[in-house]
């Protein structure tokens, strides 16, 4: 039972990681698409409750979306709440790793979000240290690489 959630966890870890990471370079990529270069430049630049506000409001904007997920699935539509939920996700996680990132520094200056921030990355790094020492977090890493891999060369032979 050990190894089913450690390797759980490792697939878990490798999603999250490769979400994460995407999503901020999606974010980046439509910044830049939708003209949006001046807004993060004057975010930049913006005060920390500004900085604070922009990055709430995505979390915010979107909860009604979520509750109305969840309400779908409650209510028989399971897969149509899910759909929504989960792209509800991905949008919200690409909109919060796009704000924080332009706002990071501004944000720290709160001295109960540098608290909660260190505390909260802390911990992960703590967990994802004890997943990727783990022979699960290895034999999937190794199967991300080999499937990216053999993308990239459907991709270039294709």
């Amino acid at each position: 039972m050990k190894r089913l959630i450690l390797t759980f966890l490792a697939l878990l870890l490798l999603i999250e990681e490769w979400l994460w990471s995407e999503l901020t370079a999606l974010g980046n990529r439509l910044s830049v698409w939708l003209h949006l270069l001046k807004f993060d430049n004057w975010l930049i630049m913006a005060s920390p409750e500004i900085a604070m506000a922009a990055f709430i409001l995505p979390v915010l904007l979107l909860a009604p979306v979520q509750i109305a997920a969840l309400w779908l699935a409650a209510n028989g539509q399971i897969a149509t709440g899910i759909a929504l939920l989960t792209l509800a996700k991905l949008f919200a996680t690409l909109l919060i790793s796009h704000m924080f990132m332009l706002t990071r520094d501004k944000l720290l200056t709160f001295p109960w979000f540098a608290s909660v921030y260190t505390t909260i990355t802390h911990w992960l790094e703590w967990a994802h240290e004890r997943i990727r020492a783990t022979e699960a977090y290895k034999r999937v890493l190794q199967l991300k690489h080999l499937a990216a891999a053999r993308l990239d060369e459907w991709w270039r032979t294709g």
